[in-house]
């Protein structure tokens, strides 16, 4: 795996790409907000990532720091999420947050959704 990730035991990895973002995003935002990352029913193939700002992490919230941005993840997330890479892309169709997940049996064409 690249040196570029910081990874933590349930093998989820954040990009410097995606942390500098989240920074950038989290600076409009209170002090010590930070980017919830969970998983949804729904989309075109069945899952979907689901993106939002938090003030609060849970109890049982996996917590993933990465050059002063935080991600949160919620354990029901986490088995779908486990072993993936959490990127921030700047391509054709826009920038975007991107998730490579190794669980993913198939996913729609934006990278959205997914099934297992």
């Amino acid at each position: 795996m690249s040196t570029d990730l910081a990874v933590n035991p349930r093998g989820i990895a954040v990009t410097a790409n995606a942390a500098k973002r989240i920074l950038s995003v989290m600076a409009k935002e209170p002090p010590g907000a930070m980017l919830r990352v969970s998983v949804a029913g729904g989309g075109c193939s069945g899952f979907q990532y689901v993106f939002d700002i938090e003030e609060k992490k849970a109890p049982d919230d996996l917590v993933i720091e990465r050059d002063g941005a935080t991600v949160v993840i919620d354990e029901t997330s986490l088995d779908l999420l486990e072993g993936c890479t959490i990127d921030f892309v700047d391509d054709l169709i826009g920038q975007s947050f991107r998730i490579t997940n190794p669980n993913a049996t198939s996913s729609c064409g934006c990278g959205t959704s997914f099934a297992v």
